[in-house]
């Protein structure tokens, strides 16, 4: 079982602390990562998808994990369709919508997305709720979680992957 949660800011620098906090958690193992972004929209109203391979070089997560949870951040937070078209949207948010992430909860994360504010959008498959709860506490914005089963997170790489085009 995996959980998603949102952690919503109206400072796009809380947003970076709390970002390099939860790395932190990573690597003291008091939290398992399998996505970890931030997410902003700058005064024009314009997202922005930060992942850790995309700030100064880290490897925290592979470069591949980095691209499928950015763009299923993309999908929970953004207009769907951020790299993908036609049927394969439907396909993603119907996947999505199995998995506890529905249009309601999509609402609500958006709800946190006003030009100028941020997110911090984590992804992981344990989590230490007190070493979590303490370690993000002290910049305060809103949470929102869901849980999602490992199987549904399973299927919803696959489909992200795509066919096999090997032949």
């Amino acid at each position: 079982m995996s959980e998603l949660i949102v952690l919503g800011y109206d400072d796009r620098a809380v947003a970076n602390r709390v970002f390099a906090e939860v790395q932190k958690l990573g690597d003291s193992h008091a939290i398992e990562l399998t996505g970890l972004a931030v997410v902003s929209v700058d005064a024009e109203g314009k997202t922005h998808v930060d992942t850790p391979a995309r700030r100064k070089g880290e490897a925290a997560l592979s470069a591949t994990a980095g691209a499928l949870w950015g763009m299923v951040f993309g999908m929970i937070i953004l207009t769907p369709g951020i790299g993908v078209v036609g049927a394969a949207v439907g396909g993603l948010i119907g996947k999505l919508n199995q998995m506890g992430v529905d249009n309601k909860f999509r609402d609500k994360v958006q709800s946190l997305l006003s030009p100028g504010s941020s997110a911090v959008v984590v992804m992981a498959s344990q989590v230490s709720e007190d070493r979590f709860t303490a370690a993000v506490e002290q910049f305060g914005g809103t949470v929102l979680k869901t849980s999602l089963s490992e199987e549904s997170e399973r299927e919803l790489a696959e489909q992200l992957a795509g066919p096999d085009s090997t032949g």
